[in-house]
């Protein structure tokens, strides 16, 4: 079962809002993100951001007129998050609770037009904690909802385990190395650095919300070749190849070898009748 505690101790001190605006590695994340987002997205909804942080997603859209529900497992996160609500004043922002995306019973049956899942399933362990978290999203979600659900792929979170290894070795050995690349869940032996990891691949996860009722639109990378060159990428002085860099990222990001080996992904799907 997942640690949830380790989880909420862990986001206590990260910024996540920082990572996905300042360093480039999240900028890109954050830039081909909206791009998906606004690519699918309808033209007015009501939208729960189902594991969101501080609402970088959800005071973003706020602002294009969407009705956004935020919703996080970091208590302290969400005090952020209220915080620059009452800054900002956005009539918009309906609400900022503190929600373990396995249990939505706060929310009533089909309340949203779109539910965004960008960043549960990256700590899942158990698979009935999954199932019960994709349950939920289905219920809540109105008949012919949409979901943006992000995951970490198999291979690309297990060999950033390798990494972390050469980086931060008390975090990391043989025993939870190898049980990593056997089961796809990562157990962080400090208590520093991200915890309570699980890596799908990418067939897992489209079987997950296949058999909670959901039509996939599509799958693909949301870093794509992109990934661990994102300095080198902002950097590119000459626009016009700038430009094609990022148009190529986007035209390449559903082969399944970008899928599985290039940092996050995300799955997009409709609920079914």
């Amino acid at each position: 079962m997942t640690d949830f505690n380790k989880i909420k101790e862990y986001y206590k001190n990260f910024d996540e809002d920082n990572r996905l605006v300042k360093d480039n590695s999240g900028k890109l994340e954050y830039e081909m993100t909206l791009k998906k987002l606004k690519k699918y997205l309808p033209q007015t909804g009501t939208i729960l951001d189902l594991g969101g942080a501080t609402g970088i997603y959800t005071f973003t859209l706020a602002k294009e007129g969407y009705k956004m529900y935020l919703a996080d497992l970091s208590p302290d996160l969400i005090l952020k998050a209220k915080e620059k609500a009452k800054r900002e004043n956005n009539s918009n922002v309906i609400s900022c609770d503190v929600v373990n995306a396995i249990d939505l019973s706060i929310y009533e049956n089909e309340k949203f037009d779109v539910v965004f899942l960008l960043g549960p399933l990256y700590h899942l362990l158990d698979e009935t904690e999954r199932n019960k978290c994709i349950k939920e999203v289905n219920r809540v979600l109105k008949k012919e909802g949409l979901v943006f659900a992000s995951f970490i792929p198999y291979l690309s979170g297990s060999i950033a385990i390798v990494d972390r290894f050469f980086r931060h070795p008390e975090q990391v050995n043989v025993n939870n190395l190898k049980e990593t690349f056997n089961t796809g869940k990562f157990n962080n032996l400090d208590k520093s650095g991200f915890q309570e990891g699980y890596y799908p691949t990418s067939n897992e996860i489209e079987e997950l919300l296949k058999k909670n009722r959901f039509e996939k639109i599509d799958i693909s990378s949301i870093r794509d070749f992109g990934y661990e060159k994102e300095d080198n990428i902002y950097d590119i002085k000459d626009k016009e190849m700038f430009d094609a860099v990022l148009d190529l990222i986007e035209k390449t990001a559903s082969l399944p070898e970008i899928i599985e080996l290039c940092g996050h992904a995300m799955f997009i799907g409709k609920k079914g009748i």
